[in-house]
């Protein structure tokens, strides 16, 4: 996998974390499963920052989402 794949991996999972992480606090529960993605997701983009070399900047974020969305579909 490319550093661009792990940015974006792990951009989708932290996203998706958010509403579980809140979801749990709302219903007064321990945000485990929430926390566990979070985690993993932070640790997939520091992964990608540090494999790509001059790492990333915020206004190419776009361009490598859909970049990477574009090579799923073809």
């Amino acid at each position: 996998m490319t550093p661009d794949q792990f940015l974006v991996l792990g951009l989708c999972l932290a996203v998706i974390a958010v509403p579980a992480i809140i979801s749990a606090w709302s219903d007064r529960r321990a945000p485990r499963v929430g926390s566990v993605v979070l985690l993993a997701g932070l640790a997939l983009v520091l992964h990608a920052i540090v494999n790509k070399p001059g790492g990333y900047e915020l206004a190419a974020l776009p361009g490598v989402l859909f970049g990477v969305i574009g090579d799923l579909i073809r």
